[in-house]
């Protein structure tokens, strides 16, 4: 599979040759879609919670005589079908929303993301990328060179340099590729890669 190879400006200088057991796989919209819905479901946490009828605040006191109203009978206002009742199957803190994917699947999933982004032309190579200093507005004076807006960016190794000056710009992430993940990978419109990232990219998807 050949990538564009960007120079400085942003413009496609040469092609690169990249594994086509990576960048050439096949699209599986059904697999891309489980390991997004995956990812962000073991990144949910469970704060949320509800009160059962034993825990809502009320009086115990029955609300109203049993017969001769023409209500149906009522023993205590937490009950689930009343107004500020409890719930019947409240959510608790602890509930797990954690979903299971075998590795093998992540691994295709993953190399198919790619390989779509390198179909549609959001995906390309660079030789490397660093900064001199951590200095926010030199990382962006070179995006904005190569005519980059949103970007997602895996390096092989993100210094201290790179990292400092990355993490103030909004739609700009920059990252190792072992937290390369497929949500932030559909997210940005521009992917750049290293070239020694592919290398390592191989290894981990292949």
């Amino acid at each position: 599979m050949e990538l564009e190879l960007l120079n400085e400006q942003g413009q496609a200088a040469s092609k690169y040759d990249a594994p086509e057991t990576v960048f050439g796989r096949a699209y599986n919209e059904d697999l891309i879609h489980q390991i997004v819905v995956a990812y962000q479901a073991n990144a949910r946490q469970g704060t949320r919670a509800q009160k059962d009828r034993e825990q809502v605040k009320h009086s115990t006191k029955k609300p109203f005589k049993q017969k001769g109203t023409g209500r149906a009978r009522a023993g205590m206002t937490s009950s689930p079908l009343w107004r500020g009742g409890g719930r019947i199957f409240p959510n608790l803190p602890d509930e797990n929303f954690s979903q299971k994917i075998n590795k093998k699947m992540y691994r295709a999933g993953m190399a198919s993301i790619f390989s779509q982004l390198a179909r549609e032309g959001r995906l390309a190579v660079v030789e490397s990328l660093k900064v001199d200093s951590p200095k926010t507005k030199q990382l962006a004076a070179k995006f904005k060179a190569m005519n980059l807006e949103s970007v997602l960016v895996i390096a092989e190794e993100v210094d201290e340099n790179l990292y400092l000056a990355s993490r103030n710009l909004a739609n700009v992430l920059v990252v190792e590729p072992r937290y390369a993940d497929p949500v932030s990978l559909v997210h940005y419109k521009k992917v750049l890669v290293t070239k020694a990232a592919v290398d390592k990219l191989k290894e981990m998807f292949a």
